[in-house]
């Protein structure tokens, strides 16, 4: 028997992308898509305050300026939908995307230190992301860095298609 402390009740059982994402993106940014995808199910934290009616399904998309977070639970009832303007994110995303496009050239033919300063840089502005994204959530969402980590690399997806 669960009962809603259970860990297993708050977490995503399910994420699903905006139908329109997929086409369009390069091969990398669909890459990172697929794995953000497949990650945040396999381990995540989250749980929708005021609701215990996890394990939830999520539905990002992006529409006006904003990521919508729709979530629903097992028993296919919306628990709560979710507006964030993405003003906030664009700086972070704008230089995230710079640094990412640079580290994809680079690991075709840069040298081994070259990467690594390319990548903690990029992994710098993904923390910072992360966290922001976890800022705005709060109150609302109770997601560990993990899944926060995880949800920001599908914000950019939104972001850029968006």
């Amino acid at each position: 028997m669960t009962t809603p402390d259970d860990p297993g009740r708050n977490r995503l059982a399910a994420v699903e992308l905006d139908e329109s994402i997929g086409s369009g993106l390069s091969a990398d940014a669909d890459h990172e898509r697929r794995i953000a995808i497949y990650d945040l199910i396999e381990d995540n934290s989250f749980t929708v305050i005021g609701h215990q009616s996890g394990p939830y399904r999520l539905s990002l998309s992006a529409a006006d300026n904003r990521i919508i977070f729709d979530i629903w639970s097992e028993r296919e009832e919306r628990v709560s939908m979710i507006g964030l303007s993405l003003s906030p994110f664009r700086r972070i995303v704008k230089d995230y995307f710079m640094m990412c496009e640079s580290y994809y050239k680079a690991i075709r033919a840069a040298t081994p230190s070259q990467i690594e300063t390319i990548d903690m840089a990029r992994r710098g502005l993904h923390n910072e992301g992360s966290d922001l994204l976890k800022e705005r959530l709060n109150g609302k969402i109770d997601i560990d860095s993990a899944t926060s980590r995880r949800l920001f690399t599908l914000l950019c997806v939104l972001h850029w298609r968006g």
